[in-house]
């Protein structure tokens, strides 16, 4: 049994620059007594705890703070737009997508490039994802930016305890360090790689957006991702594995899906299977149709609505859920998606005669997992501003 130590005196101010920061994220522009009070700490602690951080450029004062009554303000207090930014990148089946955004959340710049990633060389298409790396990177340096980390997004099981990309059945991958890999690639040497699931990573960006605190967002592209949030907390269970909505079993006579089984949900109710039926050749062309009330394609909507209502329905019975957030290209079609999936819903769920459930469209629609994946980088930093000042000052 190892024996216990009282900690540091670099532990402690580690452990406190992480309340201060995190006091300062919850409440934009509350005021340095106002950290004490939520903290606990003292105020000559935050006093020279929030110096530290105005120096690192992780937080601003921005004036005297707004409240009402008497009594002298305090300085506002509040997260940085001129500090790091996250990286975030998304590999998707059909394009890879860069952007940066600053710690209040605010998207910098930001690029998509459509490619066909399928079944094609792990090697290859990381290639291409550094490439877009690096023109992201130029374009920090030409606005005087500060690079915090790299956030990965990518459609498949990613362990959470190392990053790595296990298996990504519609990219035809397995077993990929994609840290290592894209660390050779980045011309950054100890800028962290963060890789997440991009349904997972989606459903963080909605949060941060303003969705409810208890939510499923479903990501609806080639593929199909849930990222599950309860209490303001995502789930993806214990190793990261969770939320593989379009691998649910929901016909026996189904398809055989890209994974191997028959009948995943994916493959009745995602993109491909929508436009296929539809007789459509890519989402514009599908939302152009269903606004001219074309037959064939408000059926392959209403089809998708009731596969994607028999998956959901379970998630929903299993977890108490209240609300779904479709995202991706279900965002596109949610005029003509919401109302056929809320009845299957309705149908299914048993707790739904006493507690409604309510569908809504994404806020960020297809640039949820690329933000979500900039944004785990600054949620990284703001949880331990300690290793980041650290690194900066190295």
């Amino acid at each position: 049994m190892s024996e216990s130590r009282p900690a540091g005196q670099h532990t402690v101010r580690r452990h406190n620059s992480a309340l201060v920061l995190g006091a300062i994220a919850e409440s934009p522009g509350i005021s340095r007594a106002g950290v004490a009070a939520r903290t606990g700490l003292t105020k000559a602690t935050v006093s020279t705890l929030v110096d530290r951080l105005v120096s690192a450029a992780l937080v601003r004062d921005a004036g005297p703070e707004h409240r009402a009554g008497p009594g002298r303000r305090g300085t506002s207090l509040s997260l940085s737009p001129t500090g790091p930014h996250g990286l975030g990148v998304e590999i998707a089946v059909d394009y890879i997508a860069t952007c940066l955004v600053d710690l209040t959340g605010e998207v910098r710049w930001s690029q998509v490039r459509e490619a066909d990633n399928r079944d094609r060389p792990a090697g290859r298409v990381l290639a291409r994802v550094g490439t877009a790396v690096r023109d992201a990177l130029r374009h920090a340096t030409e606005l005087s930016i500060t690079v915090g980390g790299i956030g990965v997004a990518v459609p498949g099981l990613v362990e959470a305890s190392s990053g790595l990309l296990r298996r990504a059945p519609n990219l035809g991958w397995h077993n990929v360090d994609l840290p290592a890999e894209l660390s050779k690639r980045t011309e950054l040497p100890g800028v962290p790689v963060l890789v997440g699931n991009e349904a997972n990573l989606a459903a963080l960006a909605e949060l941060r957006a303003g969705a409810p605190a208890d939510f499923v967002h479903v990501s609806g592209e080639i593929g199909i991702g849930a990222g599950i949030v309860l209490g303001g907390e995502l789930y993806d269970g214990t190793r990261g594995f969770g939320g593989e909505l379009g691998h649910f079993p929901v016909s026996s006579r189904g398809p055989v899906c890209s994974c191997g089984a028959r009948g995943c949900l994916e493959r009745l109710a995602g993109q491909e299977a929508i436009l296929t039926r539809a007789g459509a050749a890519d989402p514009g062309a599908l939302v152009e149709r269903l606004e001219a009330g074309d037959r064939a394609a408000s059926a392959a909507v209403r089809s998708a609505a009731r596969w994607l209502g028999t998956a959901l329905s379970s998630v929903l019975n299993l977890l108490d859920v209240p609300t779904v957030v479709l995202g991706g290209t279900y965002a596109r079609l949610y005029p003509w998606l919401h109302e056929p999936l809320r009845a299957e819903l309705q149908a299914r769920v048993l707790s739904a005669p006493w507690a409604s459930i309510e569908v809504r469209r994404s806020a960020l629609g297809t640039e949820a997992a690329v933000r979500g994946a900039a944004t785990s980088v600054l949620r990284s930093i703001v949880a331990d501003p300690d290793t980041f000042i650290a690194a900066r000052t190295a």
